[in-house]
């Protein structure tokens, strides 16, 4: 077979050529008088600058905005259970241990509380975990307990 033929095996990507802007060498270079910074201004100068955000004097965008919302550190660390969620438990005693193996409730939770929504389908021994007066009647509906 000739080597002109073309195959998917010898296609190679184009190259590109990005060449460095050279400023200042002419007009024939496209890059000449004023360098790609336009005429006059602050950003045409040598060292002249603005901060991010300055508006020319006028009250930036960031500070006309009212400030909204807030983000508790707390909630980080305490973590709500549903009580149907309660059923993906393998065995039928609920702790932190046994909800953090379940995938319920992450790594860093420090304190759950079990509320109510949803139903539970089987009777389980609750440790340690705080239980909403909706979730304790349901839970001890069954036949469980909190502890």
């Amino acid at each position: 077979m000739p080597e002109s033929v073309m195959r998917l095996n010898n296609l190679r990507r184009g190259q590109t050529l990005n060449r460095r802007k050279r400023v200042g060498r002419g007009n024939g270079s496209g890059h000449g008088t004023t360098c790609g910074r336009g005429y006059k201004g602050q950003k045409s100068r040598s060292g002249g600058y603005h901060k991010v955000g300055f508006e020319g004097g006028q009250m930036p965008l960031q500070r006309r905005l009212p400030k909204i919302g807030f983000h508790s550190r707390n909630s980080q660390r305490s973590v709500e259970v549903r009580l149907h969620e309660l059923n993906l438990l393998t065995g039928n005693v609920c702790d932190m241990k046994a909800l953090q193996e379940a995938r319920i409730i992450p790594a860093q939770a420090q304190q759950v509380k079990i509320i109510l929504s949803g139903e539970l389908e089987k009777a389980i021994t609750v440790r340690g975990i705080k239980a909403s007066k909706g979730a304790r009647s349901k839970i001890e509906a069954l036949g469980g307990t909190v502890e």
